[in-house]
C-alpha cells in the first residue's frame, strides 16, 4: 500500500476532515482508502472531497461526527493505488542500482521490501552484508537513471 495523506485535523461537526496529499489529487481516488487501528488497514471511501489551499477536506465513509473525525487525526491515510503525481511506473524497481549516502557508496540494491507504509531498499553492502533502508521521499536528494544511482541523505546511525 502507498501513503496518500496525512489527517491533519477534524473540520466541522460532521466527521469532516482536513488532510495533507501533497504529491496526490485525492478527488481521482476511486477505490477505497485505508487508515491503520491497532496495526490493521481498516478501508473507508471518499463521500466528499473538496479542495482548500493545498489540501483537501474529505468526508470518509462511516466517519460522521466530530468524536470519529477526532479518532483519525494524526494518522495516515493509505491507498492500494500508486497515485502520485509524478509516479511513472506502477512500481519503482530499483534492483541493481548503486545507493550513495550523500557521496559515500554504501552498496548495491538486490530487492525491495514491500513493508506496509514505506517501501524499504534491501542492500547488498561491499563487506558482503546485506541492510535494509526505507524508500522515503525525503531521504532522496538525486536520481541519476542514466547510472542507475540513487543518492539518499539518511539519519546518522540509520545503516
Amino acid at each position: 500500500m502507498f501513503r496518500i495523506a496525512k489527517v491533519l485535523k477534524s473540520n466541522g461537526i460532521s466527521g469532516d476532515l482536513l488532510v495533507s496529499a501533497p504529491e496526490v489529487d485525492l478527488a481521482e481516488i476511486t477505490g477505497p482508502v485505508f487508515i491503520e487501528f491497532d496495526g490493521l488497514p481498516v478501508p473507508f471511501f471518499i463521500e466528499q472531497c473538496a479542495p482548500k489551499g493545498g489540501k483537501y477536506i474529505i468526508h470518509l465513509t462511516d466517519i460522521d461526527s466530530l468524536q470519529d473525525a477526532e479518532e483519525v487525526v494524526g494518522s495516515y491515510i493509505f491507498s492500494e493505488e500508486q497515485c502520485c503525481a509524478d509516479a511513472e511506473d506502477d512500481e519503482a524497481d530499483f534492483s541493481g542500482w548503486k545507493i550513495f549516502d550523500s557521496e559515500h557508496y554504501i552498496g548495491k540494491v538486490s530487492g525491495i521490501a514491500p513493508i506496509p507504509g514505506n517501501y524499504c531498499l534491501c542492500i547488498e553492502r561491499p563487506e558482503g552484508d546485506e541492510i535494509m533502508i526505507p524508500l522515503h521521499p525525503d531521504f532522496i536528494t538525486d536520481i541519476r537513471k542514466e547510472k542507475e544511482e540513487l543518492v539518499l541523505s539518511l539519519p546518522e546511525g540509520l545503516y
